[in-house]
């Protein structure tokens, strides 16, 4: 049996996870999935980057987990990069969900054109906001899974989005998979495309958009699960 924790990118919770949860442990596994501080039922909550690495490393040391996946989602494969790193012989493998990787000293906004999110971060006082309909299209999401996103999201904590992160090692180095959704681009990011050189990582590719736990949430546990069982 597998330990997953599950971690959501911005602006979301646990409860993202709650059909793809539902998925793994009908196939065995025990399955945490994980609101950052500042988010979903934590918001309001002041947090920087560390805070979200430290939110996660808790956690598995609280439940004392072992043989521990930890997935992150979009933004929050940077701070479960770092976690990853940090909590030792407990991780088994670490799977990346179309996500940024960390990278040490650089944060969420490096590498892409981003400069609207921090003045967005700006405007609304230190906190990236809420996204409407229109930015989940093209995704390969029903009507009625961006409503269900869009009422569930929070505004962003800024600080977590533009604070570096803080590694002692390649990523490259941990055991990892990574999961590119097309829909969202078919090569990955710089970054991920050279840790993808290191024979500890492996790529797999959904025909499906950057948020998978709604459009593909069978599929995503399938590739999960697999994941789990890879030496």
């Amino acid at each position: 049996m597998t330990q997953f924790v599950l971690v959501a990118g911005a602006r979301l919770g646990a409860w993202a996870w709650d059909e793809v949860a539902a998925e793994l442990r009908a196939a065995g596994h025990e399955v945490h999935a994980l609101t950052l501080t500042g988010l979903a039922e934590k918001q309001g909550v002041p947090a920087g980057q560390q805070t979200h690495v430290q939110d996660i490393v808790s956690e598995v040391e609280r439940l004392d987990l072992r043989d521990v996946v930890l997935v992150g989602h979009s933004y929050a494969g940077i701070p479960v990069g770092q976690a990853a790193e940090r909590i030792g012989d407990r991780l088994a493998r670490v799977v990346f969900v179309d996500s940024n990787v960390p990278v040490d000293g650089e944060n969420f906004l490096s590498g892409w054109p981003s400069e609207h999110v921090r003045q967005e971060i700006a405007a609304h006082d230190g906190f990236w906001p809420s996204a409407g309909a229109d930015d989940y299209a093209g995704q390969g999401l029903t009507d009625e899974q961006i409503a269900r996103i869009v009422a569930g999201q929070t505004p962003h904590p800024g600080a977590t989005l533009t604070e570096p992160a803080v590694l002692k090692r390649p990523i490259a180095e941990l055991p990892a998979t990574y999961i590119k959704c097309l829909l969202d681009g078919e090569e990955p990011m710089d970054a991920v495309a050279e840790a993808l050189k290191s024979d500890r990582w492996d790529l797999v590719r959904m025909d499906t958009g950057h948020w998978p736990m709604f459009s593909q949430p069978r599929e995503l546990a399938r590739v999960l699960h697999e994941s789990a069982t890879r030496p």
